[in-house]
């Protein structure tokens, strides 16, 4: 130990000699000249430069789950705020974690999961209405009753606690200010708690009687829009972020593929199948064998709808005495996974090939049986295509709604897939055992389906 401890001072003792060597005497009398020095300080991100640096879809994203879990109040538009930023911390403070202001990917996963989780509650869905030519968000479940006339349409609770209210009409020189000030006072004994007029739109809201209300309304040209949606101050918890999603949601006067909600049926309808069974399971989108007269599977023949699951949008076909068939194993559930979007795409959108489509893409799980999220978004054409992953596995189906929707929703709506554990106990509800292994190629487990109707 006492020669260590010498070692120790002869080495210091040779490098303090070796300083004092390399470094020269002082002119006699000469001041040594102070040294000014900076410190550097790395530059701290913020929470609003995080957020720049994503994609705007994904800040709206984040803005519209927020709203859906209570934590949001402002316009979805994907710019960065301090509300958003408040927003963010007050869902971690909830979570028991450290307020930073930006969501590490378990928070946002469990954002997604439980802004959808509300949005299943109250049944949100896009909706396009023909008589208005309005595309909105409507809470199917807290609105069932539906009615319409020359003026609008209208969608109630049974009870009539929650009342959605859509009208259109023309006007001639209307102006926003105008149409506001109007609909302060009708119907007499509104209490405005909260006025916005803008060249275009503007909006309104407080007290109708018992009811709080909210009102949006725009124009163009001489053409009115007006939403209104009405509620019992009781079920406020439940519908303030529902109203911030359909304000968010509003589109009055869809331009292009919207004009005309979403694209009618056609006479012969083209999707994707997945083979799940070598005795003739195949699983495909609900919506694309819809009202079919007959089914047809490309290169195996006539096909029988057995079953359908129409929370998930799934559909069993069956084809009988095919041969060669070559069944797809289905994933476990997995955290984030690069993979490949497999379908036989529509002809007529895809210039009419038959050869299969595929896109790299990655799906990300919401959380725990949840839908998984899929990016980049496909475009048309790959109506119940599969996700698989780089074992050949199937990790979900892709609904044909999120294809429409796409392709017309305002603000865009992320790509979900109906995950494999989903599809699994849909197999077993209905008596199919999938295969316990898969082809090396996947592509070799999709079909083309072909649906003709009327």
């Amino acid at each position: 130990m006492r020669s260590a401890i010498a070692a120790t001072f002869v080495i210091v003792a040779s490098a303090v000699s070796a300083q004092a060597q390399m470094t020269p005497p002082s002119a006699a009398g000469a001041r040594p000249k102070p040294v000014t020095t900076v410190p550097i300080r790395p530059a701290l991100q913020t929470p609003a430069d995080t957020a720049s640096a994503m994609a705007q879809a994904e800040r709206q994203a984040i803005q519209s789950d927020l709203a859906w879990v209570g934590h949001y109040n402002g316009a979805i538009n994907g710019e960065v705020s301090d509300r958003m930023v408040a927003g963010i911390k007050a869902f971690q403070k909830d979570r028991g974690a450290k307020q930073t202001g930006v969501l590490n990917p378990q928070e946002r996963g469990a954002l997604a999961e439980g802004a959808k989780k509300r949005q299943d509650n109250v049944g949100w869905k896009i909706v396009f209405d023909a008589g208005t030519g309005v595309r909105l968000g409507v809470p199917t479940k807290l609105v069932p009753q539906q009615s319409s006339d020359a003026t609008g349409a209208k969608w109630t609770s049974t009870t009539g606690t929650i009342q959605i209210q859509m009208a259109r009409r023309k006007e001639a020189g209307p102006t926003t200010a105008k149409l506001a000030e109007r609909e302060k006072k009708e119907p007499a004994g509104r209490k405005i708690e909260y006025s916005l007029v803008k060249p275009d739109f503007f909006v309104l809201s407080g007290l109708q009687g018992l009811k709080k209300f909210y009102l949006r309304g725009q124009i163009k040209g001489d053409e009115v829009r007006i939403l209104t949606i009405l509620y019992d101050q009781a079920t406020e918890g439940t519908m303030e972020p529902v109203v911030i999603a359909m304000s968010s949601a509003f589109t009055p006067f869809p331009n292009g593929a919207q004009a005309g909600g979403p694209p009618p049926r056609k006479t012969v309808e083209y999707g994707t199948g997945i083979v799940v069974s070598d005795d003739g399971a195949i699983v495909t989108d609900r919506q694309v064998v819809d009202g079919c007269l007959s089914i047809v599977v490309a290169g195996y023949g006539n096909a029988d709808r057995t079953a359908e699951d129409k929370d998930h949008d799934l559909a069993l076909l069956r084809i009988y005495g095919a041969r060669g068939l070559k069944p797809i194993a289905l994933s476990e559930d997995a955290a984030k996974i690069d993979g490949e979007l497999i379908g036989i795409a529509d002809p007529q959108t895809q210039g009419g090939g038959a050869a299969v489509s595929n896109v790299k893409a990655t799906a990300t799980p919401a959380g725990s049986g949840a839908d998984l999220t899929l990016k980049p978004a496909p475009g048309p054409g790959f109506s119940g295509a599969g996700f698989f992953d780089n074992d050949a596995k199937l990790l979900g189906v892709l609904p044909l709604k999120d294809i429409l929707q796409l392709t017309a929703a305002a603000p865009p709506a992320p790509a979900t897939l109906v995950p494999a554990g989903v599809v699994r106990e849909f197999l077993k509800a209905n008596g199919v055992a999938p295969a316990s292994d898969s082809p090396t190629d996947a592509k070799a487990s999709v079909v083309r389906v072909i649906c003709v109707r009327k």
